[in-house]
């Protein structure tokens, strides 16, 4: 069965998949109209964008290296829905203090003082949130679905990951001026969220029960260590987390970007987020029809050589960009699309995306098929800390790139240089794999 959408008429898939959705949109919503919000209306220089937009991404990753060890040993050992609702009750009240800031940044109150520092609170909360949420939608795959049905749940997650966070970036794109509106929204689909957990069916520990390393340092050693003795694991770790460095580049980028390159408005900075988002969601399906079902990395190393070479695409678009026509005033996505070269934007966004997706998804059900049931929230939440290390120094990259002058587009390129990293890693994945395959072939 390596179709996904049966899946979606289950209880033991559906449930999960629709808070998962909601998890997605929230955040992004919330995330997204803080940072445009910012960029647009409270700062007014593109060092000083760039710096925010870095800040908050380094706010939200935190979490994840600090506390993700402490997360995924939980997960393991406690009902994985009984944590999904209490992490969907405790968003209620994080996102109370979201929109409150918003507030008080949309009334022009305190806003140095007190609005933004609750804007980065309330990030930092939901980055909490996450990082407790984030080991379970995974690891819970292999306990509710068949084990050929995990790729599809897998890349359906992911699918329905990228479609929210289009959603919540089209909605935050429109209200970015509009933020009242924004924080009632959040509240609202914080509650939502919380009446879709309540849904998912229980998913009791594996094993056999184990005492809890709260220390966050020495338990997020040992659970990285113990990753590095299965190779396949190992590899589709590194390979998850360096392609996440240079994401976490690329989104860093396209807001101050859009403004002081392309010189659009808002609304088209969220396009170029839809436009990624719709990407990785088809990338994520169309990796699994080609690959039947069966957990491989056989595309993973042509995907981001492809994908490298869409950056360069996007890049040389961004370069050629003609400014005859412009003004002082910023574009909307109408003005912005009458441009020649606006499709081309959009379409090498979008393809980055794809075969972006296509590298990743397959990776990420490694992590889950190739551990035992009772380790894979570990094994994901070891993937978490290893790519939270990786998307900070990748914000911190991109701060030390516009510290130092590297121009905007410039430092796309930038990105489809590290993407042969990524080419490099996915080839020692597969030969992992194939070396795994061959062990086990005898006993066959």
């Amino acid at each position: 069965m390596f179709t996904s959408t049966h899946l979606l008429k289950q209880r033991r898939f559906l449930p999960l998949f629709c808070t998962q959705l909601l998890n997605a949109f929230n955040d992004n919503l919330y995330k997204t109209t803080m940072v445009l919000f910012v960029v647009y209306s409270v700062y007014n220089s593109p060092d000083a964008e760039t710096v925010f937009s870095g800040a908050a991404s380094a706010v939200f990753i935190l979490p994840f290296f600090l506390l993700s060890a402490i997360a995924g040993q939980l997960a393991d050992l406690t009902d994985k829905a009984r944590i999904i609702r209490r992490v969907k009750a405790a968003e209620i009240g994080i996102m109370t203090v979201g929109a409150f800031g918003l507030f008080l940044a949309w009334e022009g109150i305190a806003v140095e003082m007190l609005a933004i520092p609750l804007l980065m609170l309330a990030l930092f909360a939901m980055g909490v949130h996450s990082t407790f949420f984030g080991p379970i939608k995974y690891a819970i795959l292999p306990q509710h679905l068949e084990t050929d049905e995990v790729l599809a749940g897998t890349g359906l997650v992911e699918a329905g990951t990228y479609i929210a966070i289009m959603t919540g970036t089209i909605l935050a794109g429109f209200l970015a001026d509009q933020v009242e509106i924004a924080a009632a929204a959040i509240l609202g689909f914080a509650v939502i969220g919380y009446l879709t957990s309540r849904q998912v069916p229980s998913a009791p520990p594996m094993g056999a029960p184990e005492k809890i390393d709260f220390n966050p340092f020495t338990s997020s050693w040992r659970m990285i260590r113990e990753c590095t003795h299965n190779k396949e694991v190992f590899y589709a770790i590194l390979a998850i987390s360096f392609f996440w460095t240079i994401g976490s580049v690329l989104f860093i980028q396209f807001p101050p970007l859009a403004k002081n390159v392309l010189l659009a408005d808002p609304t088209v900075a969220s396009l170029f987020l839809v436009f990624f988002s719709i990407g990785v969601a088809v990338g994520s399906v169309a990796v699994n029809l080609l690959l039947k079902g069966k957990v491989s990395s056989r595309y993973s190393p042509i995907s981001v050589l492809l994908m490298a070479g869409m950056v360069a695409v996007f890049y040389f678009v961004c370069k050629a960009w003609n400014a005859g026509l412009r003004d002082t005033q910023l574009m909307d996505v109408a003005t912005f699309l009458s441009y020649p070269l606006a499709w081309a934007v959009l379409g090498s966004l979008l393809l980055i995306a794809i075969f972006g997706g296509m590298f990743v998804v397959p990776l990420y059900a490694f992590l889950t098929t190739k551990v035992p049931s009772s380790q894979a929230s570990r094994a994901v939440a070891a993937n978490n800390i290893v790519n939270s290390g990786a998307m900070v120094v990748g914000s911190l990259f991109a701060l030390a790139l516009s510290a130092v002058g590297v121009p905007l587009a410039e430092q796309v390129l930038l990105s489809a240089g590290m993407c042969f990293v990524s080419v490099w890693l996915g080839v020692r994945l597969y030969r992992a794999e194939k070396d795994a395959a061959r062990v086990l072939s005898p006993a066959e």
